[in-house]
């Protein structure tokens, strides 16, 4: 076993505290306190109070589609308030919209070409992203090669059949 030297012993003392600390602190201020610890695309969304880490799910999207040739989408505050406009609509309804209408009032709000995933039931962003790669309209949506920006909401009603309703939006 090679022997590690003492002033590089006595570095990693004083730097590798610094560091856990930082990153413990960075996570503390990142996770809403409904959520729980972890990364915020395992949070439960079956919560009161619990809200997605839009963020993440942007970086979750860009990354699959750059997998696939695509350029990121961007965050967009109008699309993220209809967003979370249909997400609390859908749990109110206690049921998931059609996409159509959604997509209807996006274009009326001057969002060009807009796609809609409109889902109920998954309890996090991981469950969510997965099981709309796995559905090909769903899948379509995420990788539209026109789309620019999006927005990205869940609300929860837990007398619901399904407690957690998702909507992302899409759009030129």
């Amino acid at each position: 076993m090679t022997a590690i030297p003492a002033a590089l012993r006595r570095l990693a003392l004083l730097v590798l505290p610094a560091g856990l600390a930082a990153c413990s602190a960075t996570e503390a201020t990142r996770v809403p306190s409904a959520a729980g610890a972890g990364p915020s695309l395992y949070w439960p969304m079956a919560a009161t109070g619990a809200q997605i880490d839009a963020g993440a799910a942007r970086d979750m999207i860009a990354a699959y589609r750059s997998n696939k040739g695509l350029p990121p989408l961007a965050l967009d505050p109008g699309l993220q308030r209809l967003a979370e406009t249909e997400s609390a609509a859908m749990a109110a309804a206690g049921r998931p919209s059609q996409a159509d209408i959604v997509k209807t009032v996006a274009a009326r709000m001057g969002f060009p070409e807009p796609g809609a995933n409109l889902s109920a039931g998954y309890h996090t962003l991981a469950e969510a992203f997965s099981g709309w790669r796995e559905s090909p309209s769903h899948n379509a949506v995420m990788l539209d090669p026109t789309a620019t920006r999006m927005g990205i909401a869940t609300a929860y009603a837990p007398g619901s059949k399904y407690k957690v309703y998702w909507a992302l939006l899409v759009a030129k």
